[in-house]
């Protein structure tokens, strides 16, 4: 499995800052047994600045990978406080170099990898305020285990993403229902209305009718008072008839 371009670039600083620190303690032990230090201060301020670069181009893929969030924010925290304890070595190795430290001995001790840890060696002791899952780990377990929280949160994407999946089916066989729910109200509207007009038009009749009816009732009471009227004039009493 290959390792990560920044881990490996980080490995790489980290033994650079040892080279210089192990180069700065045998200036200083030339200077003090009368050697000429000249050639190993030219490397050393070369060294020096490439130290500087490579801390740069760590900040800056760093940067980059978690504004992509190529990497976890937890493993970005992680890698930042390395690039902090990189750019205070830095420091403290130009302190070193130009002779502000006043103890190079105890100096050399804080700035060698390994050196002041118990039996002299450690794993990793660049790997300041690590969390406690990837302490005491290496770089490719360390990577292991980032792809194995990867893997675990891509299967819960997946399972997210079926549950919004059946969420939108169902959304839109409920959209389906509504419409057909609709159309049915629409069909009862326009029955509705149909029903309506029929009813107001026979009301319109019925009125009709009954207006009619009155008129038709009030000629015949009038034909009834005409033909009385005639009878009298055109019949004989019944007084009349019993005198003859």
């Amino acid at each position: 499995m290959s390792q990560d371009p920044w881990l490996q670039n980080y490995d790489a600083t980290c033994r650079l800052v040892q080279e210089i620190a192990e180069n700065i303690h045998e200036r200083n032990r030339q200077q003090k047994t009368g050697g000429n230090p000249a050639k190993i201060n030219m490397t050393l301020r070369a060294s020096l600045q490439k130290l500087k670069q490579n801390i740069n181009q760590l900040r800056e893929s760093l940067l980059r990978a978690s504004s992509s969030r190529c990497i976890m924010q937890s493993e970005a925290d992680r890698r930042q406080n390395l690039v902090d304890d990189l750019v205070t070595r830095d420091k403290q190795l130009n302190a070193t170099f130009k002779g502000d430290v006043t103890h190079p001995e105890l100096s050399r001790s804080t700035l060698m990898p390994g050196a002041g840890g118990e039996g002299g060696a450690s794993a990793n002791p660049w790997l300041v305020n690590e969390p406690e899952e990837t302490r005491g780990l290496g770089f490719s377990a360390i990577k292991q285990q980032q792809q194995r929280i990867v893997e675990v949160q891509d299967a819960g994407l997946d399972a997210l993403a079926a549950v919004i999946s059946r969420q939108k089916l169902m959304g839109q066989d409920i959209g389906n229902e509504l419409d057909g729910q609709n159309e049915i109200i629409d069909d009862l509207t326009h029955l509705v209305d149909k029903t309506d007009d029929r009813i107001r038009n026979e009301t319109r009749r019925v009125k009709l009718v009954e207006t009619k009816s009155a008129s038709c009732g009030e000629h015949i009471f009038f034909l009834f008072l005409l033909q009385g009227r005639c009878g009298c004039c055109e019949w004989p009493s019944k007084g009349s008839i019993d005198l003859q």
